[in-house]
C-alpha cells in the first residue's frame, strides 16, 4: 500500500543512547522510510594518542518522516527505539524546513566534521601539560596543522613554545563552516 508523501511528517524518535545509527538504518532499509540521524566527527585525544571520533549529534534521537497512523507501530518497535517524543498527548511535528536545513549541513552522508580551529594571533589557554593553564599568543601554526608555536610569559621573559593544538582550550565553540 503506497502512502503519499502529504501524509508524512517529521516526528522525534527517542532511540538508546549509542544505537541512534543502527536504528536509523533498520528504518531506512526495513520500514523504508525516511531518517536523519546526523553524526559529527573530531579528533578527540585518548590514552592510545589521537583517534578519529564519531557520536550522535543529537544524542538519544532521530528524525523520522511517517504516518502516524500507518507507521507509527513499527517505528516505536524497531531495534534500539524507546519511544516517540511526546508531551502528554500532543506529539509534536517537525518543520520541513528545519530537517531540509540539517540535511544541508551535514550532507549526504549525514556527518559533519569538526574542526580544531586554532588561528594566528589569538590567545588560548593549555589545557593539558606542565603548561596547564598558561596563556599564549599563536605566532605560528606548524606544517600539518596539529602544532602550534605560543608566545608565552615564563621566567620574566616571553618565550615561544611548541604545541599539540589539542592541548588549548578553544574560546568557543568549534566553526562549523571549516
Amino acid at each position: 500500500m503506497s502512502i503519499s508523501d502529504e501524509s508524512k511528517r517529521w516526528f522525534v524518535v527517542r532511540a538508546q543512547t549509542k544505537r541512534e545509527h543502527t536504528s536509523a538504518r533498520y528504518i531506512r532499509k526495513e520500514l523504508g522510510l525516511e531518517v536523519v540521524a546526523p553524526q559529527i566527527r573530531y579528533t578527540k585525544v585518548t590514552r592510545r594518542g589521537k583517534v578519529l571520533w564519531k557520536e550522535a549529534m543529537f544524542p538519544g534521537y532521530l528524525f523520522v518522516k511517517f504516518d502516524r497512523n500507518v507507521d507509527e507501530k513499527a517505528v516505536c518497535y524497531a531495534p534500539g527505539v524507546l519511544k516517540m517524543v511526546r508531551f502528554g498527548d500532543y506529539v509534536p511535528e517537525l518543520g520541513e524546513v528545519f530537517v531540509m536545513g540539517l540535511k544541508d549541513v551535514v550532507g549526504d552522508e549525514e556527518v559533519l566534521d569538526l574542526t580544531h580551529g586554532v588561528e594566528l594571533g589569538k590567545e588560548y589557554e593549555v589545557a593539558s601539560g606542565a603548561l596547564k593553564g598558561s596563556k599564549g599568543e599563536v605566532t605560528e601554526i606548524l606544517p600539518g596543522g596539529q602544532r602550534a608555536m605560543l608566545l608565552m610569559e615564563m621566567i620574566g621573559s616571553e618565550r615561544t613554545i611548541e604545541v599539540d593544538v589539542f592541548s588549548l582550550l578553544l574560546p568557543s565553540r568549534p566553526d562549523l563552516d571549516s
